[in-house]
């Protein structure tokens, strides 16, 4: 089990440093000039390539979360709230991917400040997911 457990945090660690990225690149994409596709092209390029390697690192991790969670027991609600913290990753994850997609579509319409914002909620999650584990609250 701990070999389990070793694996899911690197896979955490993996993950989001994608999480965190991925938005950033967004910031620099909502602020690129119309007058240069080349640098647009060029972070496409980036955040396309970047959401195709953190999605299996993520899904990865929360495989073997549960593996975790099946195999030491469902006991404690801080694991609960763990869980659910990680199910809105889970959406913030999806909800990168369709930013994406409508970067790539050219049907972006949030600015950079929007995106700068966007780009620390996983940083809160993360602080709040770090909490629960170490301090089982509850």
């Amino acid at each position: 089990m701990l070999v389990v457990k070793a694996l899911h945090i690197s896979l955490v660690v993996a993950w989001f440093a994608g999480l965190f990225y991925l938005p950033r690149i967004f910031v620099n994409l909502a602020m690129v000039p119309a007058d240069s596709p080349a640098e647009r092209e060029r972070l496409l390029l980036m955040a396309n390539k970047l959401f195709k390697f953190m999605t299996p690192l993520g899904v990865l991790a929360v495989v073997l979360g549960l593996w975790l969670w099946f195999g030491y027991g469902f006991s404690g609600g801080w694991l609960h709230a763990k869980t659910a913290l990680v199910g809105l990753l889970v959406v913030y994850h999806v909800h990168c991917g369709i930013v994406l997609k409508a970067f790539q579509t050219g049907r972006n319409t949030r600015s950079h400040v929007w995106f700068r914002f966007y780009n620390e909620m996983p940083v809160l999650v993360l602080f709040a997911v770090v909490f629960l584990v170490v301090l089982k609250p509850f």
